[in-house]
């Protein structure tokens, strides 16, 4: 098969590293975890929890399309 290429899943985006979308994926989940830790131990009082949980939803979606 000389004609056909294997599909460039891996690209370039914000994040200082190539990335495929998995590795976004994963990212974005590291994030949500570490925001949540840091929200339950500075924030929970004054902001509830769903409030970190929308932020990073919003994030993940953005680092998914554009990291």
């Amino acid at each position: 098969m000389a004609g056909s290429q294997p599909r460039k899943t891996q690209r370039d985006g914000f994040l200082p590293i190539r990335t495929n979308g998995f590795d976004r994926g994963f990212i974005s989940v590291v994030i949500l975890i570490l925001v949540h830790l840091l929200w339950m131990r500075f924030l929970e009082g004054l902001l509830p929890l769903w409030v970190a949980t929308v932020l990073c939803l919003a994030l993940a979606v953005f680092i998914i399309r554009k990291g």
